[in-house]
């Protein structure tokens, strides 16, 4: 045991880890329904992505939606036929019987309806992050596998069949020993809601997470963070508050240390001009990009939304674009995705550990930047990936 690699510690944990959460599915198995009934809770903008694609899916009823802003819920309602309407979380809960809640609310409350929903028996799909902390999120998912439930969190970036390109690529050498990469996401900041701005919020959990669960996807988990974050613009002027003063990070800079001495560097935040916007529709450079001693390979556009890999060898060295079609991979599929996975009985490539693990990343590029110090990290999760 003293001479096994991380990389190899990390695939018999896997296969372990597998056959439990696999235990877990039979456990949950829906031999009645043919779909899953799912409640929503949030009817703000992210709603407007999520409602289409599920309510597309031959494996999903929506049952109801809930929002605190009542009028929004009734016309998310009325839009995709949705039956029941709520304007408290307790109130959805307690009503129209349904299996999967999809948390689609500001990430300060995540954690907290999390909980309600696990608590009341349901199944959970939550927007990023799960959870405000890495022990609170740890919380939820002990939880839930106590009570033989199963909680996921964004991103599903994991599920591109560019990333499975780029993971397959680093898996059979093709770009020799990695030792680098770096990623960058960000744009001039939202301006339709404060808590963004608010603590608890910031460009890292709303950004630079998809970037995180790229990077160690595609690296292995990070072994220890060192980072610096800022506030560059103060003062942001919101929609639904006017002038707010800024709480959260809306600059960022982190540096992970993953196994066998390879580094990776992600950017992000709230004040990038971008000429492609927010969207980044049209985009054609390279959002990640992965270094190694015999190639390297550039993602083009952003890797929630991204339309292909530029790979580049020692054997051949002129960049050769490959897939370039998404195929049905959109960012917003996370929820269609695991309840099919629920119905099935088939483990996703999604996973909650990977998503904690974000989560404990973001938590200690704070910690560093308050400290100046590296902050190493304990948690894991299953690798590779694909």
């Amino acid at each position: 045991m003293k001479n096994q690699s991380r990389k190899e510690f990390l695939q018999q944990s896997a296969m372990a880890g597998a056959a439990l959460l696999l235990s877990s599915l039979e456990a949950v198995a829906f031999t009645e329904n043919k779909k899953i009934k799912i409640g929503i809770v949030g009817c703000g903008s992210v709603s407007g992505q999520y409602l289409p694609h599920l309510s597309k899916s031959a494996h999903v009823e929506l049952v109801s939606v809930c929002d605190i802003v009542l009028e929004r819920a009734k016309n998310r309602a009325k839009e995709f036929n949705v039956p029941h309407v709520y304007e408290h979380i307790y109130q959805q809960l307690g009503g129209a019987p349904f299996d999967l809640l999809v948390n689609l609310t500001d990430m300060q409350e995540h954690g907290r309806l999390n909980k309600m929903a696990l608590a009341s028996g349901k199944h959970v799909w939550s927007e990023k992050p799960m959870a405000n902390t890495y022990k609170e999120g740890k919380a939820l998912l002990d939880m839930a596998r106590e009570k033989k439930l199963r909680i996921w969190g964004a991103p599903a970036v994991v599920n591109s069949p560019q990333f499975a390109f780029m993971s397959k690529a680093i898996q059979e050498g093709k770009l020799g020993k990695v030792s680098a990469a770096h990623a960058h996401y960000g744009h001039e900041g939202p301006h339709w809601s404060a808590f963004f701005y608010e603590k608890g919020g910031g460009s890292l959990p709303d950004l630079g997470v998809y970037n995180l669960a790229t990077l160690t996807g595609l690296l292995g988990p990070a072994k220890s963070v060192i980072a610096m974050t800022t506030i560059v613009t103060p003062e942001r002027t919101v929609d639904n508050k006017g002038k707010i003063k800024v709480e959260a990070e809306d600059n960022a800079m982190i540096i992970m240390e993953h196994a066998g001495g390879v580094l990776s560097h992600v950017q992000s935040g709230f004040n990038y001009f971008d000429p492609y916007g927010h969207g980044g529709k049209g985009q054609d450079r390279h959002t990640i990009s992965i270094w190694g001693t015999k190639g390297n390979m550039g993602l083009v556009g952003y890797d929630w939304a991204p339309f292909g890999v530029d790979l580049a060898t020692m054997d051949s060295p002129t960049p050769v674009r490959h897939v370039p079609d998404p195929k049905t991979y959109v960012w917003q599929e996370g929820a269609t995705v695991i309840s099919q996975s629920l119905l099935d009985k088939n483990e996703p490539l999604i996973s909650p550990e990977h998503a904690l693990h974000v989560l404990d990343i973001i938590e200690s590029a704070r910690a560093s930047s308050q400290t100046g110090q590296k902050i190493s990290l304990q948690s894991s999760f299953r690798w590779p990936i694909v």
